[in-house]
């Protein structure tokens, strides 16, 4: 009798819950993020870049780039009414920071995250969210997280 009652509150509550606020829950196999959740998660990877970076933790900056990337790119194939041009002025500076980290290059990676971090800035401009202002992090708010390069 308790796992049945166990099995119908996982089942029934969270619909329950959903329609009682109002969510619109899509139906399964359908579910396409929204643009905003896609933003906050290259956010939270420009972040991340950020202090991977500086603390000349190549490998993690190379992964949260492409992780960045792939949220661009993603955002891109999903939100179809983005102009185009936004989508394609970010290339050269995903590509400049790209090639900071390869070369391991710490004063080129700070001047191109600048550039990285203007582009994102055009880009909401462009889009009418120009209160969405990125800059350039001064604190972590991953105090879970090690930075620096592991046996540094």
């Amino acid at each position: 009798m308790k796992r049945w009652l166990m099995v119908l509150m996982v089942c029934v509550v969270p619909s329950a819950v959903a329609a009682q606020s109002g969510v619109n829950v899509p139906p399964s196999g359908s579910y396409v993020p929204r643009l905003g959740d896609i933003m906050n998660t290259v956010q939270t990877r420009h972040v991340k870049l950020w202090f991977a970076g500086k603390s000349a933790n190549w490998e993690l900056a190379a992964y949260e780039l492409r992780q960045l990337k792939a949220g661009l790119v993603e955002a891109a194939m999903l939100y179809e009414g983005l102009p185009v041009n936004n989508v394609t002025t970010m290339v050269q500076p995903v590509q400049s920071v790209a090639d900071a980290i390869e070369a391991k290059d710490g004063k080129k990676f700070t001047r191109v995250y600048a550039d990285l971090t203007s582009g994102c800035n055009a880009c909401h401009q462009s889009i009418g969210r120009g209160f969405i202002v990125l800059r350039t992090p001064d604190a972590s708010p991953f105090s879970d997280q090690q930075f620096a390069p592991q046996g540094k």
